[in-house]
């Protein structure tokens, strides 16, 4: 490392990665604890994982379950936001706060220096004693293996990159996926006279519509703040059995119905199974002729910044409900399902928040209590070394 990176290093207390709906929740809670902190995000602007999103998104959960600690959700309780409402709530709530954010800091690497951790990010160096990693599970696309081999004459996008159907040239349309998001756009892609199918298993939806007194004041409270807040959890037998397989598989279906899909003219199908002269086959051996593949396949999280021996022997991150016994004062928030099925959901990321600011400050508490019970001379030791 050069001496002019050197010369920019900064140093905090605590450095939080990721200044999404995780990120501003940590910061919620460490500004009310009183530490010197800073949150490092790569957009240009609070609020930009959403704005980037398909334009016509919205939230798969009403507002009244959208909010962060601290701060309603500007609309009616039964309102589902759109994605760019989402994004200027996060930015009024960072302002709002005065939360430390810092846009445009790509982390590069994540490592020690003794007892302090290092987070290089934007050519700078940032020290702390604790570092809180506040990224979703939905950062690297995942694509299969056989995309490759599609003809170049199919137009080939994940939906992350998916903005409309301007963005896919005419003709049909293969959305890859039967999850909230392929059904939403595949929605979309049929409205606009797109032939459409969509290919995957069925993820299953919820076993009421979104829409109706009863629905907002009775089932969907039932769902959100108890089934996914409060039963499927690490700390139950059932959340316990459950969690294995919400890690892989996707989220039920919550305000697009299979019925809807049907209604619209969306053609359910077998999962794609690989390629075969250039177009996607299906498990059931048919081949579909279409000049689009939208693939909502999902999301790898994106940990290779992370050079700290925290994985196990199949590169899977290790954790106990976002804290990290092999590496004390490393801590996560936002991933799928770290303490709850509504751990990566807005209304659940609060709760995370604030345990693992309590965890990192009765661990900031025990360091300062071993110091105070250092004798006279080791303390003058340890000040010197801090």
């Amino acid at each position: 490392m050069n001496e002019a990176v050197m010369a920019r290093r900064e140093r905090f207390d605590v450095i939080v990665i990721g200044g999404g709906q995780a990120g501003l929740s940590v910061g919620y809670y460490l500004r009310r604890a009183g530490v010197r902190f800073v949150i490092l995000d790569a957009g240009e602007r609070v609020g930009d994982a959403w704005r980037k999103r398909w334009d016509s998104l919205r939230l798969f959960s009403p507002a009244r379950f959208d909010a962060l600690a601290g701060m309603p959700f500007p609309a009616p309780s039964d309102h589902f936001p759109t994605k760019d409402e989402m994004a200027d709530y996060l930015e009024a709530y960072a302002k709002r706060f005065a939360l430390p954010v810092r846009c445009g800091m790509r982390v590069e690497r994540v490592s020690k220096d003794g007892e302090r951790y290092v987070v290089e990010a934007g050519g700078r160096v940032f020290e702390s004693d604790q570092v809180v990693i506040a990224m979703s599970s939905f950062q690297k696309p995942r694509l299969p293996e056989f995309a490759g081999e599609l003809s170049r004459e199919i137009v080939q996008i994940h939906s992350s990159e998916y903005k409309s159907p301007a963005y896919i040239k005419p003709g049909a349309v293969l959305v890859a996926g039967a999850g909230n998001s392929g059904a939403e756009i595949a929605i979309e892609l049929v409205r606009e006279g797109r032939s459409t199918f969509v290919a995957g298993r069925d993820t299953g939806e919820a076993p009421f519509e979104p829409k109706g007194f009863l629905v907002h004041k009775l089932a969907m409270p039932f769902m959100f703040r108890f089934m996914f807040h409060r039963v499927l959890t690490i700390a139950t037998p059932m959340g316990r059995k459950a969690r294995p397989k919400m890690l892989k598989e996707a989220t039920p279906l919550i305000r697009t119905r299979k019925k809807d899909l049907l209604a619209a003219g969306v053609e359910r199908t077998a999962r794609v199974a690989g390629v075969r002269d250039g177009k996607p086959v299906l498990e059931d051996g048919r081949v579909l002729d279409v000049q689009n593949v939208v693939w909502c396949t999902g999301w790898h999280p994106s940990h290779a910044f992370i050079d700290l021996p925290i994985f196990d022997e199949n590169g899977e991150l290790q954790h106990e409900g976002g804290v990290v016994k092999r590496a004390p004062g490393l801590y996560f928030v936002g991933l799928h399902f770290l303490y709850a099925m509504s751990s990566a959901m807005v209304h659940g990321v609060s709760r995370d928040a604030d345990r693992i600011v309590g965890e990192l400050m009765a661990l900031r508490r025990r360091a300062d209590a071993r110091i105070r019970s250092l004798p006279a001379r080791r303390l003058d030791a340890a000040a010197d070394v801090a």
